[in-house]
């Protein structure tokens, strides 16, 4: 089977606001990262990986942390 952009990664944490449980399953392409930021509305919520994984599913995916919200510049 193909998984080619099927959920890799779980977005954990952050106000409740931020993302709908529905989004924080994401797909990257690179796991080797140690960071990444989602585009939010008006600002970027920043997230940092962790050594934890967790099973949603039949899928095993890494988890990455709420570290912090940066806004964008107008």
């Amino acid at each position: 089977m193909d998984d080619q952009g099927a959920p890799n990664v779980f977005l954990r944490g952050g106000p409740r606001t931020v993302l709908a449980d529905e989004e924080r399953m994401r797909y990257l392409p690179d796991l080797d990262v140690d960071k990444v930021k989602v585009l939010c509305g008006n600002c970027y919520e920043h997230f940092e990986a962790s050594s934890e994984t967790t099973l949603i599913g039949d899928r095993e995916l890494r988890v990455f942390v709420w570290a912090s919200r940066t806004f964008l510049a107008e």
